[in-house]
C-alpha cells in the first residue's frame, strides 16, 4: 500500500463542480496551500468550502472565492483585517456568495459529529441571537439550547508534517486544529506533508490514521504548519 502521489492534478480532478471541501488551517497556519493552488488552477465550480477563515492574505482559500469558484462558505472569521472590504465580503455584499457563519466550537463540534456519524446536537451556544435564528431550540437542563446538524464534505483538504506511505499522518502545532477531525467528516481526503516517510511512522506519533487517508502529495511550501 502506497498512497503517495507525484502530482496532486489528477487527484483533484475529482473535485467536480459542487462539491463541499473541508480545508483544515487556522487563519495563516496549518493551510494547504499546494493543494489549493493547484485546485484553483483546474477551477471547478459552485463549491461549497468549509474553512476557519476565508480571509487571510496567505492562506489561499480566499483565491477561490475570488477567482469565482465558490458559491458557499461555512466559517469562523469571515470579516478582513485590512482597510476596506476583502474579495469576500464585496462579494457577499453583492449576493455572489452565501455565507453561514459560526462559532467556533459549534464549527468544530459539527465537524466531529459528522464522522462520528451523529446527525444533530444541541448547545447552549447562539441561543437568543442571529445565529441561531430560525433552529429549533428545546430547554435541556435549565438550559436553553439551538439544534445544530452535523457537518460532511466531499473532500478534506489537509495540511501535515509528515506522514508514511501507508497513509498515516504526523501534524505540527495548529494544523492539528481542523484536521483530523475534518478527514473522519469527508467522503475522501487528501493530505500534503512536509515529508513523505518510506518507512512507517512510529504507532506514538500517529495523530490520523490511514483508514482516513486517501491521498498523499508533498508540500511545496517550506513553512507553514505552526
Amino acid at each position: 500500500m502506497d498512497k503517495r502521489r507525484q502530482s496532486a492534478v489528477k487527484v483533484l480532478k475529482e473535485i467536480k463542480d459542487g462539491s463541499t471541501i473541508m480545508i483544515s488551517g487556522f487563519g495563516e497556519a496549518g493551510v494547504p496551500n499546494t493543494l489549493l493552488s493547484q485546485l484553483k488552477d483546474l477551477h471547478p465550480i459552485n463549491l461549497t468550502i468549509v474553512v476557519n477563515s476565508v480571509t487571510r492574505p496567505h492562506s489561499l482559500p480566499h483565491a477561490l472565492i475570488e477567482a469565482n469558484m465558490v458559491s458557499k462558505v461555512i466559517t469562523t472569521s469571515a470579516r478582513g483585517r485590512g482597510k476596506g472590504l476583502s474579495k469576500f465580503e464585496e462579494k457577499l455584499r453583492d449576493g455572489e456568495v452565501e455565507l453561514e457563519c459560526l462559532p467556533q466550537g459549534t464549527f468544530s463540534e459539527r465537524i466531529r459529529a459528522g464522522g462520528a456519524g451523529i446527525p444533530a446536537f444541541f448547545t447552549p451556544v447562539g441561543y437568543g441571537t442571529k445565529l441561531g435564528e430560525g433552529k429549533e431550540t428545546r430547554n435541556i437542563q435549565g438550559k436553553d439550547c439551538v439544534l445544530e446538524e452535523a457537518l460532511t464534505g466531499d473532500f478534506a483538504l489537509i495540511s501535515a508534517n509528515k506522514a508514511d506511505r501507508f497513509g498515516n499522518v504526523n501534524f505540527s502545532y495548529t494544523q492539528m486544529n481542523f484536521g483530523p477531525i475534518m478527514a473522519t467528516a469527508c467522503t475522501t481526503t487528501i493530505v500534503e506533508a512536509r515529508l513523505l516517510l518510506e518507512e512507517p511512522l512510529p504507532h506514538n506519533h500517529i495523530q490520523l490514521p490511514s483508514v482516513y487517508v486517501d491521498y498523499l502529495i508533498e508540500s511545496e511550501e517550506t513553512d507553514h504548519g505552526s
